[in-house]
């Protein structure tokens, strides 16, 4: 349980998440509820609380140190232009973003910090964020219980399904870097 808080604490609040799919480790770790080795309660609230305090984490840094990254008008990853980008859409979009990050790998790292750097309402922040993380941290939880009640030796497939989520995870991001690095070098040509 330890490394399961670990592990969803990393992916939320120091941005390495996207190196540790959260997906996979909840379905892991139901999958292994399922056949007695975790109590699937203990396991979701070990990732509730995980996830909540690394979301805030995220989003206070954000808030305080975000901007700085974005100083460089033409970098092809931080620009300035995301920062009036991503004002306006939490201001819009805050809340249902929060709900619904925590199922998007990658996304899920990313929010919070953006959040804070939008400067999104705290209180707004907090607890759709929270009811985000409940609801992805117990239905991910238990498609992997489900699973893992319905599956045989379900445990013996496990790194193969490990290996596939990963690529199919940062498969998009690999994508966009690549795309992002390429229109770059045609734009400076």
């Amino acid at each position: 349980l330890l490394l399961i808080a670990a592990i969803i604490f990393a992916e939320s609040g120091m941005f390495v998440g996207f190196f540790f799919p959260g997906d996979t480790l909840l379905i892991t770790a139901g999958v292994f509820a399922a056949q007695g080795k975790l109590s699937v309660t203990s396991v979701i609230l070990v990732v509730i609380i995980a996830a909540i305090a690394g979301d805030n984490i995220g989003y206070h840094f954000g808030k305080r140190y975000g901007r700085r990254l974005f100083r460089k008008p033409d970098g092809i990853i931080f620009r300035q232009a995301y920062i009036t980008r991503a004002e306006l859409f939490y201001e819009r979009w805050g809340s249902k973003t929060m709900l619904l990050s925590h199922f998007v790998p990658i996304v899920r790292t990313f929010a919070p910090p953006v959040a804070g750097v939008a400067k999104m309402n705290y209180k707004q922040f907090v607890i759709y964020d929270a009811i985000g993380i409940t609801a992805w941290a117990i239905s991910i939880t238990m498609i992997g219980y489900w699973f893992g009640t319905r599956i045989p030796n379900i445990d013996q497939y496990a790194q193969l399904a490990v290996v596939l989520v990963v690529i199919i995870t940062l498969g998009p991001t690999v994508y966009h870097i690549v795309q992002a690095l390429l229109e770059k070098r045609k734009t400076d040509s």
